[in-house]
């Protein structure tokens, strides 16, 4: 915690407090952080939004490499500091900085092969544009939605606005595949925009692939060739059964993974 070894936070930091703040987390591989680039460029944005200052990148790349020589899962957390119980802002805030280093995940590689299980979520994002696409320490909706199910043949639940547009996934993002196109729903109302989304859409674009970034309505995927969700854990996941609607992994999906393998494989 700003750059020193830290087990707790203290009661008066206003992440803790109000959910101040906000947080990035990437798969490191041999020391490497994998779609760094993409990571730090969200990560600013998300402070921007925020008007939290950013830290250097050489900086965060130090931190990183002194908790996740190796394999890891990293967070980067930055919160706007300690402050009293009110909600305004004094003006000698000093930001706090937490990089923190976890195993790396061990999802069955048969959730890439043939894909997983969703379902719905009941619960209905609320919209605010000034956080939209903002990954902000405020994720209490996820945390609701996924207490939604505990049968573990589910993997994850897609997320709706009131409107019944499709939005995301607890905690993934959703791509919708059709006649070889792809789309992806508009974050600019709710919902997180992850690093690996960004990768993937440059990589669909970079492809030749058609791909819109658009309202989806929670109907249009009944007709969809393909559905598939993404993020920087879990690479790209397709989704292979949700309620009586049943696909197969298809070539759009499989073409994507290969393509975001090749570039994680690119260590320096």
């Amino acid at each position: 915690m700003n750059g020193e070894p830290a087990a707790a936070i203290c009661v008066a930091d206003r992440g803790l407090q109000f959910g101040d703040g906000v947080f990035r987390t990437l798969r490191v591989r041999a020391g490497h952080p994998l779609n760094w680039e993409r990571h730090f460029r969200r990560l600013a944005g998300d402070c921007a939004a925020l008007a939290l200052p950013v830290p250097g990148e050489a900086l965060l790349r130090a931190e990183m490499a002194r908790v996740a020589p190796g394999d890891a899962t990293v967070k980067i957390t930055l919160t706007r500091g300690e402050s009293g119980r009110g909600y305004s802002l004094p003006t000698d805030l000093a930001a706090t900085r937490i990089v923190a280093a976890f195993p790396p995940p061990a999802y069955p590689p048969e959730f890439a092969r043939d894909g997983i299980r969703v379902r719905h979520c009941a619960l209905r994002l609320a919209e605010q544009p000034r956080l939209a696409g903002v990954k902000s320490l405020n994720r209490l909706e996820n945390v609701l939605a996924r207490a939604e199910w505990s049968d573990p043949e589910i993997r994850e639940g897609l997320l709706c606005d009131a409107h019944g547009r499709l939005v995301e996934a607890t905690m993934s993002n959703v791509f919708v595949v059709r006649d070889g196109g792809i789309a992806t729903p508009d974050l600019s109302r709710c919902g997180v925009a992850g690093a690996q989304r960004e990768r993937v859409l440059d990589f669909a674009r970079g492809a030749g692939r058609a791909c819109d970034v658009r309202d989806i309505a929670l109907e249009e995927l009944a007709r969809a060739d393909e559905v598939f969700l993404t993020n920087s854990l879990i690479g790209i996941w397709p989704v292979a059964h949700l309620e009586d609607r049943l696909w197969i992994p298809g070539l759009v999906t499989r073409q994507l993974q290969a393509l975001v393998e090749a570039d994680d494989a690119r260590l320096p």
